[in-house]
């Protein structure tokens, strides 16, 4: 009975070793070759003789500084028409500066929110100067 105990152990830590392998060998695809691979999107520089507008509103659903704000940060400044962009973590506030004829405040509110389900822009209006901080 000890003999047999022992060659059943030796068995399942046989199968355990074989079957616990870790040499999997990644999947590769190729992606078919494009006649312009080379595509990469560049922002235009805002005309200086356009009219800038400055915008303020607030952001609620916000949970962290650096990974809330900032993507919103720079989601926002990535847009087209968009001279600057900052997110006030601690005042929930969002401080745009953009071109109107090329942004509208609808599209500034979609950015914020095609971020995360979470994000709601709140009392979005049109400013002379940026407020500071009190």
């Amino acid at each position: 009975m000890k003999i047999f105990k022992h060659i059943l152990v030796l068995v399942l830590v046989s199968v355990f070793a074989v079957s616990c392998k870790n040499d999997s060998n990644p999947e590769v695809k190729t992606a078919p070759a494009a006649a312009n691979t080379t595509k990469v999107a560049v922002k235009k520089a805002i005309n200086p003789n356009a009219k800038l507008a400055k915008a303020e509103f607030k952001i609620e659903g916000m949970t962290c500084a650096m990974g809330c704000a900032k993507t919103i940060e720079k989601k926002m400044a990535k847009m087209e028409g968009v001279k600057s962009a900052t997110v006030d973590f601690e005042r929930e506030l969002a401080m745009v500066e953009y071109d109107e004829a090329i942004v509208t405040k609808a599209a500034l509110e979609t950015t914020v929110t095609s971020v995360a389900d979470t994000y709601k822009v709140k009392d979005m209006h049109t400013v002379e100067a940026f407020t500071t901080i009190k």
